[in-house]
């Protein structure tokens, strides 16, 4: 299973080394998320990060970035429901019911499924499939490895993801409560609890 990261939508001060860190450790993509904030801010953290890695990075806004570093693909949400006029390239898009899934599945290269499970990092955001919904949907098709779940994904959950036959898990709230962006310097938690991760999904 792939490991997607979605960033935290703050900039912090050590966020470049600690995903270039993750990168080496085999992270597969990193979700680019930052809603609400000035470009020339995404802009100084991708050009902090080695370009090795920008095939890596995916961007859910300010699109034009795609373009600017190489970046692998755009992401579209419901906050930025529509690609850019005459885009070409990778792009991926989040759903949050199995009628979603369904209708975009033909259209994107991959697609994220969620809350599969209770959200970590929004307390309120509890899961919007029962086990019943989530295989009948791999029953049906619907669910394999162009569908990346969200939402409550940890160590412990990332088992039951590959049994549904999810070809990834976005990564959120398990990884970055482990650090404090505000005042951390040590980050070795994350890394330590990124190779736990890596080795449950297989």
């Amino acid at each position: 299973m792939k490991l997607i990261l979605l960033s935290t939508a703050d900039f912090f001060v050590e966020e470049d080394t600690i995903i270039n860190a993750l990168f080496e450790e085999g992270l597969d993509l990193l979700h680019l998320r930052k809603p609400g904030t000035e470009p020339v801010y995404s802009e100084r953290l991708l050009t902090l990060l080695p370009e090795q890695w920008h095939n890596q990075i995916v961007v859910h806004e300010h699109f034009y970035l795609k373009e600017e570093f190489n970046l692998r693909g755009i992401h579209l949400n419901r906050a930025n429901p529509e690609p850019p006029q005459n885009y070409h390239g990778q792009i991926s898009r989040s759903c949050h019911s199995i009628d979603e899934l369904r209708e975009h599945r033909p259209d994107f290269d991959y697609l994220f499924l969620s809350p599969v499970f209770n959200s970590i990092t929004y307390p309120d955001r509890n899961a919007a499939f029962t086990p019943e919904m989530l295989s009948s949907a791999t029953h049906a098709g619907l669910i394999d490895r162009k569908v990346m779940a969200a939402g409550g994904v940890n160590s412990d959950t990332l088992p039951l993801l590959k049994d549904y036959g999810f070809g990834g898990a976005v990564i959120l709230g398990d990884l970055w409560t482990r650090f404090n962006i505000h005042s951390g310097l040590d980050y070795k938690e994350v890394i330590a609890h990124f190779r736990k991760l890596r080795k449950a999904a297989g």
